[in-house]
């Protein structure tokens, strides 16, 4: 039985060293989150910051401050919801499709 824990051990150490590395490589892939038939598009990245707001001049109404406001959490929640998704993506790659709980990466 010894070596059987052993050997479950040395496999959940090599996952931790996998998803410690694939969290690594997440900083530098991002996805888009569009608004308003994509007159608002925000950028994030795999560690949920924003890196970049484009807005369509057209979209911009000095009377209508709320509207953009309104396009822009659209676009910046599109984004976030497209990382969650690339995220378990990917750590589903390191897990064997096993899901994990919330919070584990």
């Amino acid at each position: 039985m010894g070596g059987k824990m052993q050997k479950m051990m040395k496999q959940v150490q090599k996952m931790q060293t996998q998803m410690s590395k694939v969290q690594e490589e997440l900083k530098d892939k991002t996805m888009e989150g569009t608004a308003g038939g994509g007159a608002v598009k925000a950028t994030v990245n795999g560690h949920k910051e924003v890196v970049d707001i484009s807005i369509d001049p057209d979209v911009i109404d000095p009377d209508d401050n709320e509207m953009l406001e309104d396009l822009i959490m659209a676009a910046v929640n599109d984004s976030l919801k497209n990382v969650d998704e690339m995220v378990n993506s990917e750590m589903k790659k390191v897990t064997g499709g096993m899901d994990l709980p919330p919070g584990m990466f």
